[in-house]
């Protein structure tokens, strides 16, 4: 693992941090083609991504907290100098939240920017858990034998017992050794992040592939919300994250929701008519 890619000077550069700007960056190329293929302008791309990027690691921070409040309320300090502890669905609701207020400034329906974020957060996704791959940063799996299951000895986490672990009978978790003692070097486990990654790849060029032939607005991230919860859903059996209801990891209770949620806008927006996203005269319009 390269949890560290160089330093300039006092400025350490992550590679998680690198592959999450990379990630924000080519969810504003994508965003910005859809604008200039509608003919909205090119700040409406830049400003969705840019609140949407501050809302959702707020948000991802947020529920990490509300997840691990007695830790937090243990060392307050962790909640703003600690690099990690985030959570995905957090980041996902405060970047929609932020969508929709950039969309009513701009004047441009909301179902109309969610179908253009939805190719933008596969793309975004799939690079930035190169970033969770690169930095071993606990979005591994459980031990594995597969040809392609992966060691992590510098991972960002760190080799311990209790995160080394497997799914035993009745959906428990097994710490193949204990917390105090060193893990022997080469463990190899599921690689998930890059499991994640070639998914999310595949979802992009469904959602790109399918963005000029989309009739009805709303659709297109319908699809998304399908998708990544069906995603999260199956990589989820190979991680070890703990089964809180059913079998079920706490991701995978909300990759349900997301599916069902996506199901019922998939066919709600079925019955509609294709709609022409409004666009704000005041604001300078991108030439096709």
């Amino acid at each position: 693992m390269i949890p560290v890619l160089f330093h300039l000077g006092p400025i350490t550069v992550y590679s998680y941090g690198l592959m999450m700007a990379l990630g924000f960056l080519a969810a504003d190329l994508v965003i910005a083609l859809e604008c200039k293929r509608r003919g909205i302008t090119r700040d409406f791309a830049s400003a969705v991504v840019v609140w949407a990027a501050v809302a959702g690691i707020a948000g991802a921070r947020l529920l990490d907290i509300f997840n691990n409040l007695p830790v937090y309320l243990a060392d307050p300090k962790s909640m703003v100098l600690s690099g990690s502890g985030f959570v995905w669905y957090g980041g996902l609701i405060g970047g929609v939240a932020a969508a929709y207020f950039v969309s009513r400034y701009f004047k441009v329906s909301f179902a109309v920017t969610a179908d253009m974020c939805a190719p933008a957060l596969a793309i975004g996704q799939a690079i930035g858990r190169i970033g969770c791959q690169l930095s071993g940063d606990g979005d591994w799996g459980a031990i594995s034998k597969l040809p392609w299951a992966m060691a992590y000895p510098h991972a960002i986490v760190g080799w311990i017992g209790r995160n080394v672990a497997a799914i035993g009978p009745h959906n428990s978790l097994i710490f193949p050794y204990p917390p105090d003692a060193p893990v022997p070097p080469g463990v190899r486990v599921h690689p998930a992040p890059m499991y994640e990654t070639i998914l999310y790849l595949i979802v992009f060029a469904i959602l790109w592939s399918k963005r000029r032939r989309n009739r009805v607005d709303g659709r297109l991230f319908a699809m998304y919300l399908i998708f990544a919860g069906a995603i999260r859903l199956m990589v989820e059996f190979v991680r070890i994250n703990p089964r809180v209801l059913y079998g079920l990891t706490e991701a995978q209770l909300i990759a349900i929701g997301m599916i069902i949620i996506g199901a019922a806008a998939w066919m709600a927006t079925g019955t509609g008519s294709p709609q022409v996203a409004p666009v704000d005269s005041r604001k300078e319009a991108v030439e096709v």
